[in-house]
C-alpha cells in the first residue's frame, strides 16, 4: 500500500495471515473460498493470533481486515447444522479483540453480515469502503443476535438504530454507516488499507500501558450514568499517569515551547 512502510515478517495460517508494520499488526482473514465466515477453525486461529499480538512488546495496535470481496459472512452454515463447540466458544475471536488491551481498527472492504459484524464492532474504530454492507441477518433465518450484537449496536447507533437494523432489517451501505455512526469514516476501496493502518499507526506510537488503560475506561464508562460518577472512574487513572516519566518528560517539552 502505497505511503506505509512494511516491516516484520509474513506470518501465515490457513485461515488467518499477519503482516507487521512497524508497530501496527494487521490481522487479515484469508478464507475467501468460504466468504471468511467464522468456523470453529476460523475463530480459533484468531483467537490465537490476537492473543499472541496482545502479549508481543513490540505490537502497540492492531488493523482486523480481509482477503476477498467480503469482510466476512458471519457464522459458518457447516457449524450451524452441526455445532462443534459451545455457541458461547463461537464468539472468542470478538472477545479476544476487545481483550487485547490494544486499540484496534476494523478495515471493512464488502459485506459484513451477522457474527462478522460481531468481529468489526468488537474493534475500537471501523474504517469501510462504500463497498461494505452492514448486515444483522439473524432474525432474517429466525435466530436470536448472540455474542453481544445488540449491545455493540446499541452503544454504536442507539436503540432505535439497533433496532431498525436487527428487527426491520435496514442494511447499511459504507457511505451509510459512516453518517450513522456505525463505522468512522467511509473511503474508496483503494486507500482503506492505508487510511486504517494510518489511524493504528497513530494509537501505536503512544504509550502502550497508557493507550490500554483509555481503552478500558473507555468500556467502563459505559456503566456510568452521572458526572461525578465519571470524574471517580478517571481520576485514579489520570493521577496514575502523572507519575509516569513520560509525562514529566512531555510536560518539560511543554515549558520549553
Amino acid at each position: 500500500v502505497a505511503g506505509v512502510e512494511r516491516t516484520g515478517p509474513l506470518r501465515t495460517s490457513d485461515y488467518v495471515h499477519v503482516e507487521h508494520r512497524q508497530a501496527v499488526a494487521i490481522v487479515t482473514l484469508d478464507h475467501s473460498s468460504d466468504r471468511n465466515a467464522l468456523s470453529l477453525s476460523m475463530i480459533q486461529a484468531l483467537t490465537e493470533v490476537v492473543g499472541t499480538l496482545a502479549s508481543d512488546g513490540g505490537v502497540g495496535a492492531i488493523v482486523v481486515a480481509a482477503e476477498g470481496p467480503v469482510f466476512s459472512a458471519g457464522g459458518s452454515v457447516d457449524d450451524l447444522f452441526e455445532p462443534k463447540a459451545p455457541l458461547d466458544e463461537m464468539y472468542a475471536a470478538p472477545l479476544a479483540v476487545t481483550a487485547s488491551g490494544l486499540p484496534t481498527v476494523a478495515a471493512v472492504n464488502g459485506p459484513a453480515l451477522g457474527a462478522g459484524m460481531n468481529l468489526a464492532m468488537a474493534c475500537d474504530l471501523i474504517v469501510c469502503s462504500p463497498l461494505a454492507r452492514f448486515e444483522t441477518r439473524f432474525l432474517q433465518i429466525g435466530l436470536h443476535p448472540g455474542g453481544g450484537h445488540l449491545w455493540h449496536l446499541r452503544e454504536r447507533i442507539g436503540r432505535q438504530g439497533a433496532a431498525a437494523m436487527a428487527l426491520f432489517g435496514e442494511v447499511l451501505d459504507g457511505e451509510e454507516a459512516a453518517h450513522r455512526g456505525l463505522a468512522w469514516r467511509c473511503v474508496s476501496e483503494h486507500e482503506l488499507l492505508e487510511v486504517a493502518v494510518n489511524l493504528a499507526s497513530r494509537a501505536a506510537n503512544l504509550d502502550r500501558s497508557l493507550a490500554g488503560r483509555v481503552c478500558a475506561s473507555l468500556d467502563e464508562s459505559a456503566t456510568v450514568h452521572r458526572a461525578t460518577d465519571a470524574v471517580d472512574l478517571e481520576v485514579p487513572a489520570q493521577q496514575g499517569s502523572m507519575g509516569r516519566p513520560e509525562f514529566a518528560t512531555a510536560l518539560q517539552r511543554l515549558r520549553v515551547q
